[in-house]
């Protein structure tokens, strides 16, 4: 089934409809998630609350185009609790590193790579995310964050740039 259809069926109460979508988004949601959080027990964590929080606000959407970035918008804020909750400020992110994970999911992963995105601020790491791990543009990247889209196209640059330096 299209998933244009699947949001206007969960928008009208079909909880069929939402764990449809919560099974085309769950593995996305969950990457950018544990990478965010560099822990399994967060990334899980914030992928129940976003989708407990999505399934209770489904019918707030006003566009069953807007779901992808309307879902990844209330995991993106629900990171930022958890991130809040331990007492981290986000700009100040340096003490947890993605090379301290130890999950299988991230094994596949050089540990280059993880050096090179641990050399980015908080916010220029989840931009990286967004476009990388959950596939998304500029404009919907900028939906999520807040930014302007052509504040999330430099900064995407800049941050990419500076990984490419780091690995070469």
């Amino acid at each position: 089934m299209d998933e244009s259809i699947l949001v206007k069926r969960a928008v009208l109460g079909e909880r069929e409809a939402f764990a449809r979508l919560y099974t085309l988004y769950k593995d996305r949601l969950y990457r950018y998630a544990y990478f965010r959080l560099s822990s399994e027990s967060d990334a899980q964590d914030a992928v129940s609350d976003c989708v407990v929080r999505a399934f209770e606000n489904i019918r707030t959407l006003r566009s069953e185009k807007a779901f992808s970035a309307w879902i990844f918008k209330i995991l993106y804020r629900t990171c930022a609790e958890i991130l809040s909750r331990r007492g981290i400020e986000q700009e100040n992110e340096d003490v947890i590193t993605l090379a301290d994970v130890e999950d299988k999911s991230a094994s596949c992963i050089a540990p280059e790579l993880r050096e090179a995105l641990d050399l980015l601020k908080s916010e220029d790491r989840d931009i990286v995310l967004l476009s990388v791990v959950a596939g998304y543009n500029s404009r919907e990247i900028a939906k999520i964050t807040g930014m302007k889209p052509s504040t999330v196209r430099s900064r995407l640059s800049r941050s990419l740039a500076k990984m490419r330096e780091f690995l070469e």
